[in-house]
């Protein structure tokens, strides 16, 4: 049996002692890791119903001919706003005008024999006969009088209600005819929004609610309404329903046709929520990252409902008073010790 040299044997000795001796690099404490997290408390929530809608004027119409006439004069210009009764258009008159002088000349006529008449069939002067023959030519002078003034209206087109007009279509010496367009009328001081919405928020959607639009023609803008009716029918074949809303435009940005992105604000209701990047999605399921007193971060489920800008509702799984990592959380492990980074800009 060969032996085994001394200082050989006493070599290893000495690795060995000296291997158990020396710890292992890492093998103290392992440090905390460094995450941002943030307190969880009750927050309010508004959910919103989104739609796209149509503006639409309060009050609209298209101002036409009722008769054929050349045009006499033209009162307007183009997008001026005009009061209720305000003459637009005058058309050509001056028949009328002196076949309405005749008449109220002969009926003023009438009027007087009549009234002599009434004292002398009291009288007994005169028959009854003649009496009723002087008030039948009164009542019929007078209906010519109404005919010519009826007439006469027809030849003066006036603004049936307060608005702004749109481009004029006609110019004086032009002959019109019934339909033809003279011009448009809006009453847009308050704007109209039309929009649709699936039937299943039909019990969501009531008279009074707040509404929000935005126009592309105005980008930051928000036009604040409310919504003011809804349709008595569902349609049968979208399985919708219309909404109304009203927005008030006192400056006129908002004209009848536009396209407008409609959000219908619900009432507001108390929830946990809690920023977005703080979610870790695995597959169908979501999950966040709560801190104990302990500094241990523990993974926890949660259900999520409701989104907006930044935030998420969370249903289930949470609750107010509790700490959760908000960013950091891709370096974590369910049972990793933590702790509070420091703010922006500081060691």
């Amino acid at each position: 049996m060969s032996k085994i040299p001394f200082g050989l044997v006493l070599a290893c000795t000495l690795l060995v002692a000296c291997s158990r001796a020396t710890p292992p690099a890492g093998a103290g404490a392992q440090a905390p890791i460094a995450v941002t997290t943030t307190t969880l408390a009750p927050g309010t929530w508004v959910d919103v119903i989104e739609a796209v809608g149509t503006s639409k004027a309060r009050e609209a119409v298209t101002l036409t001919a009722k008769i054929t006439e050349t045009v006499r004069k033209v009162n307007f210009t183009d997008g001026q706003r005009v009061a209720a009764g305000d003459v637009l258009v005058e058309l050509t008159s001056g028949q009328q005008v002196a076949g309405l002088a005749e008449a109220q000349a002969t009926w003023r006529d009438a009027e007087r024999l009549l009234k002599r008449n009434e004292d002398l069939v009291r009288q007994g002067t005169i028959s009854r006969q003649v009496f009723d023959t002087a008030q039948a030519t009164h009542d019929s002078t007078k209906a010519r009088v109404d005919v010519l003034r009826a007439q006469l209206a027809d030849r003066v087109v006036t603004a049936p209600f307060a608005g702004v007009l749109g481009l004029r279509q006609v110019s004086a010496g032009a002959l019109v005819t019934p339909g033809t367009v003279i011009t448009t009328l809006d009453d847009i001081d308050v704007v109209n929004i039309d929009f649709a919405l699936p039937e299943r928020h039909l019990a969501a959607v009531a008279a009074g609610q707040a509404i929000v639009a935005h126009s592309d023609a105005y980008p930051g803008r928000a036009f604040a309404g409310k919504v003011v009716s809804l349709d008595s029918r569902v349609d049968p074949v979208t399985r919708a329903f219309q909404v109304r809303a009203e927005v008030a435009n006192a400056d006129h940005a908002l004209r009848a046709g536009m396209l407008l992105n409609v959000e219908v604000m619900r009432p507001e209701r108390s929830v946990i929520a809690v920023p977005e990047i703080a979610i870790v999605q695995v597959g169908n399921d979501s999950f966040v990252f709560r801190v104990d007193g302990d500094g241990i971060a523990h993974r926890v489920h949660v259900t999520l409902g409701a989104r907006r800008r930044g935030e998420v509702e969370v249903v289930e799984g949470l609750a107010a008073g509790g700490r959760i990592v908000v960013d950091g959380t891709v370096k974590l492990r369910d049972g990793a010790k933590v702790g509070e980074a420091a703010p922006a800009g500081k060691a």
